[in-house]
């Protein structure tokens, strides 16, 4: 089948040399490994396994439907995101969601992420490039959602002072961004390609980078003056109530003596601290930042331990099927996506 020919600007996609790539991928796998050690060292398996036998299993397919609720919301979202370059069905871009999703279990640094642009803008039948300005406006969104849920948690629960110069940090990058935003929304789109045009690089990387990012304002201020902006933005408040809901549920199930607000946080940790790049399925860190985050509450470190495994594989398996049966659906293999993806290189 022959691909699409996507390019961004003048130039066409690169990725990281292989030594490059390997180091980071090196690097994924060494911090999920010191992840894990720590989380099972000096833990009791006896009272490991007794924690399993004792779950509820009546709540979990319940956390599991809004874990893919959410998933679901985040296509409803990316969907709104996507009408100024056209029509594409919320089924669709769930679809490609999941593909990415999938992608990512068994890709290390969220290569996930260029598979679904690449479908989406297959579908729609448009550069590759000009999908990306809605998956930055995707990430703007989350960083404001997560910010205020910090601080509204805040008054109802005592955070420890980690979480709150975090939530600091967070509040700080999401007021330059939201400046930014506007910034580039507001400004004149023709100062924006007048400006690249009046430059007239000689260096052909420097002009090829200055088109790129030229074509990225463009595309977030077509964003942000479409009547779907705003409506996207509250869809996005759901995608974090259903993670909670799901997450919390799981701690029902395993009995844990934690309120709604105590989930949250606990999320909210998991968020921030899978937030960079790392192993596949995010494996490691994943148990690391949930015990990390239910010890805070008194929970022992045996039963988080146990109960971050457990809501590991529940909500992932899910994931694996879904995400596989959308794959399928495209009557494509991922090794096939990605050799397409690689010819956006030549």
């Amino acid at each position: 089948m022959s691909s699409p020919n996507h390019t961004v600007g003048a130039r066409t996609i690169s990725t990281d040399q292989p030594p490059k790539r390997f180091f980071k991928q090196a690097l994924g796998y060494l911090i999920a490994l010191v992840c894990l050690v720590w989380v099972f060292h000096n833990i009791h398996f006896g009272k490991f396994l007794q924690s399993v036998k004792t779950i509820d299993w009546g709540w979990v397919p319940l956390a599991a439907f809004f874990d893919v609720l959410s998933y679901y919301a985040q296509g409803v979202r990316w969907q709104l995101l996507l009408r100024p370059l056209g029509e594409l069905s919320t089924m669709k871009t769930t679809q490609a969601i999941y593909i990415g999703l999938f992608t990512n279990e068994l890709v290390p640094l969220r290569v996930g992420e260029l598979v679904r642009i690449f479908l989406v803008s297959r579908w729609l039948s448009v550069k590759f490039d000009l999908v990306i300005p809605s998956l930055i406006v995707e990430r703007f969104f989350d960083g404001i959602w997560l910010a205020l849920a910090i601080g509204v948690v805040a008054i109802f629960v005592t955070l420890p002072k980690e979480i709150l110069g975090a939530e600091e940090i967070l509040g700080v990058i999401v007021l330059l961004l939201t400046a930014l935003f506007i910034y580039l929304v507001f400004r004149k789109q023709k100062t924006l390609t007048k400006d690249t045009a009046k430059i007239g690089y000689r260096w052909r990387p420097l002009r090829i980078l200055s088109s790129f990012f030229e074509r990225l304002a463009i595309g977030i201020r077509t964003i942000g003056t479409s009547r779907f902006f705003f409506i996207s933005f509250l869809v996005s408040i759901f995608i974090l109530v259903f993670q909670i809901i799901s997450l919390w549920l799981m701690m029902v199930a395993y009995h844990l003596p934690l309120s709604i607000w105590a989930g949250t946080v606990v999320l909210l940790i998991l968020h921030l601290g899978t937030a960079i790049p790392n192993a596949p399925s995010n494996v490691g860190t994943y148990q690391f930042f949930t015990v990390v985050g239910l010890t805070l509450f008194g929970v022992e470190k045996t039963v988080a331990a146990s109960f971050s495994v457990v809501t590991f594989l529940v909500l992932t398996i899910p994931l694996w099927a879904i995400g596989l049966l959308a794959l399928w659906n495209t009557g494509m293999s991922l090794a096939s996506i990605r050799q397409e993806i690689k010819t956006l290189e030549k």
